[in-house]
């Protein structure tokens, strides 16, 4: 057997991996609830975002479910045939907000020095989008990239631009998109708008602290919402959002 590279693990892989042992093992049957998030956590010795992060992926894999207003449960084991997610690759939501919040912070000061006029309005655009989207029902995701996209390209920096794109487009996965499903409503996409049209107004008044300051507060809001209770969140109610490609 040829020797194979020994990867490092991702800390959210090693707590699942744990917890999904101890579930086939019998030591949380089907059926049970599991120990509340501030419990489990002081038990496996990890904090509760790493964990949170663990519970996720095995909502994903099938091995738990949550249940609003009652706790997370126990599910019957998926068949190999059912279990064939592969998350490896995926980095964990919250880490990828808390990345996203030092790289964009900065990316926006630039963007408020360097930026001119039509950049801005490019900008304008992409929030207009995001506000048209949500009025019709669609979940305005592809124009929330877009605002993001054009803050990095009002830099001047092509590296930039691509970092931005691609640190975005890692929050589409399974993993972010089941940690966001018991979070998003219209409510958040009405705010995340109304502070997308704060950036911009920090962005054309030249002040480059304030523009770093709004989307690292824009980036933490989304940080505390999708690391509140799962149990009491609310979920995204059917039919009142649904996807859809901005234009």
């Amino acid at each position: 057997m040829p020797i194979q590279p020994i990867e490092p693990q991702r800390l959210y892989r090693q707590i699942s991996n744990q917890l999904r042992g101890l579930i086939l093992a019998g030591e949380f049957p089907v059926g049970s609830r599991l120990p509340a998030e501030r419990d489990l956590s002081v038990q496996l010795g990890v904090s509760r975002p790493s964990l949170r992060e663990a519970l996720i992926a095995l909502e994903v894999e099938g091995y738990i479910e949550v249940r609003m207003g009652s706790g997370i449960y126990v599910c019957e084991p998926p068949s190999h045939a059912d279990a064939g997610f592969d998350l490896s690759g995926e980095e964990g939501p919250l880490e990828l907000i808390r990345a996203r919040a030092l790289v964009e912070g900065e990316v926006a000061a630039l963007a408020a020095r360097n930026g001119r006029k039509a950049q801005f309005d490019a900008i304008e655009e992409a929030i207009a989008q995001m506000a048209a989207d949500a009025a019709a029902g669609l979940t305005p995701l592809d124009a929330d990239r877009l605002f993001h996209v054009r803050v990095a390209e009002a830099t001047g920096n092509s590296v930039l631009v691509g970092v931005v794109r691609r640190l975005f487009d890692l929050r589409l996965g399974r993993l972010f998109d089941q940690l966001d499903s018991h979070f998003e409503t219209p409510g958040v996409w009405a705010r995340a708008i109304t502070e997308h049209r704060a950036v911009l107004a920090a962005l054309r008044g030249k002040d480059p602290e304030l523009a770093r300051a709004l989307i690292q507060r824009h980036m933490d809001i989304a940080y505390r919402r999708l690391t509140s209770s799962l149990t009491r969140a609310r979920r995204r109610p059917a039919g009142t959002l649904r996807a859809g490609k901005a234009s």
